[in-house]
């Protein structure tokens, strides 16, 4: 009887780039060279504490002999190969300035200066960013929204076809950027994007930041490079397990995008001084996801499952996931993230966070005005998930009667988030690089109403511009942004955070 196929390539339960770092820092090696701690020995008392000696000794910088440099392949390049290979990626390039520095990397190698792209509207901000640097001109396409929770979904892929019907006669796009899963764990169509998008000849680049496990469970949705995505960022911290700041850009088997100009930009924008901590994380990261990540996944799924079942017998919670599959914009969700609408208790998200925080020190990922949002990770600790539920519903029976009928603390109108600020729908006036470089001036905010905004604003989490660098600000815009303040909200990109003054192009 023939044996079944090893799951586990050869060297996929190696983590080359950390074994590497681990024998160059615990070997004792003199060290005549950067960082100035010496591998610990000249560090604050207070740091070496905090972080152990361990971590000290092996932030080692870049061109050590047998790590990054000498006989190819170096362990540095064999874990890039690696990562590449249980992602079913052709290239891989590990990224010390998270997804964001991915984003960047990709405007300016895909959207040079006055090249078109299709961007879906609720990017993230670095996609803006990007496009600062690039000089990239964006044609904003639609992503579904659902306003009683005040929740963009994912773009579809008619939204994808219309928006390139309707770009002005002799536009030429060079790529479509799409996200996918959103930060409350919708899936779009990747598939039928990547069709859309590849019969126009464009490639399709999904910001996959919150999908780093997908394809790697049965229960999860399949990773946009298995659906034809041409190229995907992994923000592999956020569920997978490496280090904060740590991310992956993974470029599949294409032809649509040049593999010699995404890794000249990704050599620009990263650092001559990479962190090899973040990196030794990356790879060993890869390493539990492609080795032991579907048994991990499981039992998560598992235990998610049970606070779900328990979450939803609270008395004005309810539960958002799996049942949404098949509305617009959602083809597939992440059962690693719990969505809670609290409607239904009288309060709003911020109330029950701030309470959670303050009588049991649960701290959730995301709170709106609608929802808490809980994001689990690929070996999240089952005890805590068990009794979220009690936590929860303790904290609502006790606070409820207290706040009931008074200020919800947010744009909330009759129990339902008020319509979206602005139209999703404008493009740009002036092209964001010429708006957030432009002589600017800053103003008053209701005197802002007309003009034409220099920034990028964000209410952060979860980092989705309300206001763009070249969009006409207005009075909704302005309403909308002052309740997040109002309500605790941070503003990411704001010269002013207390939101009094707004820059606009002079």
């Amino acid at each position: 009887m023939p044996l079944e196929p090893d799951p586990h390539p050869a060297e996929q339960p190696t983590a080359p780039y950390l074994e590497a770092v681990a024998a160059y820092g615990l070997r004792g090696s003199t060290r005549f060279h950067v960082p100035g701690h010496k591998g610990g020995a000249g560090a604050d008392p207070g740091l070496r504490s905090a972080l152990g000696d361990a971590a000290l000794l092996l932030d080692v910088p870049q061109d050590i002999e047998g790590i990054d440099i000498g006989l190819s392949p170096t362990p540095y390049q064999r874990a890039e190969r690696l990562a590449a290979e249980a992602y079913g990626a052709e290239r891989c390039w590990f990224l010390t300035n998270g997804a964001t520095q991915g984003n960047h990397a990709l405007c300016l190698a895909l959207a040079g200066p006055g090249t078109h792209v299709l961007l879906q509207r609720n990017s993230h901000a670095s996609m803006i960013d990007g496009l600062v640097l690039s000089g990239g001109l964006p044609r904003f396409v639609i992503p579904e929204y659902d306003p009683e929770l005040g929740m963009a979904h994912g773009v579809t892929p008619e939204a994808l076809e219309r928006a390139l019907s309707q770009g002005a006669a002799g536009q030429a796009y060079s790529a479509a950027f799409i996200v996918s899963p959103t930060y409350y764990g919708m899936a779009a169509d990747v598939e039928g994007c990547a069709q859309v998008a590849h019969r126009a000849g464009l490639p399709l680049i999904v910001d996959c930041a919150w999908g780093a496990h997908f394809g790697f469970h049965a229960a999860l949705p399949r990773s946009p490079l298995e659906l034809g995505a041409d190229v995907m960022l992994a923000s592999t911290h956020k569920i997978v397990g490496s280090l904060t700041q740590s991310a992956m850009l993974l470029v599949g088997d294409s032809t649509r995008v040049d593999v010699g100009a995404i890794e000249r930009t990704v050599r620009l924008v990263r650092s001559t001084s990479p962190n090899s901590l973040l990196m030794a994380s990356l790879d060993a990261a890869r390493r539990q996801l492609a080795v032991h990540g579907e048994l991990l996944l499981d039992r998560t799924i598992k235990a998610a499952a049970r606070a779900r079942e328990a979450i939803s017998l609270i008395p004005g919670c309810a539960v958002v996931g799996e049942q949404w599959i098949g509305r617009p914009g959602i083809a597939g969700w992440d059962p690693l993230r719990i969505v809670i609408d609290v409607r239904g208790t009288g309060l709003t998200g911020y109330q029950v966070a701030s309470a959670l925080r303050a009588s049991y020190d649960i701290h959730f990922e995301l709170a709106t005005h609608a929802t808490v949002v809980l994001v689990l990770g690929i070996g999240q600790p089952v005890e805590p998930l068990d009794r979220v539920a009690h936590d929860l519903a303790e904290t609502v029976r006790r606070i409820t009667p207290r706040v009931a009928g008074g200020d919800t603390g947010g744009p909330v109108r009759d129990g339902v988030l008020s319509e979206p600020p602005a139209d999703l729908g404008a493009q740009p006036v002036v092209p964001p690089r010429d708006a957030f470089l432009g002589a600017s001036e800053a103003v008053p905010v209701q005197d802002a109403i007309g003009r034409i905004s220099t920034e990028s604003i964000a209410g952060y989490p979860p980092g989705v511009p309300t206001l763009l660098p070249g969009e006409r600000v207005t009075a909704e815009v302005v309403a909308y942004l002052q309740a997040l303040v109002d309500a605790g909200a941070r503003l990411h990109g704001a010269a002013d955070p207390s939101f009094r003054t707004l820059r606009v192009l002079a």
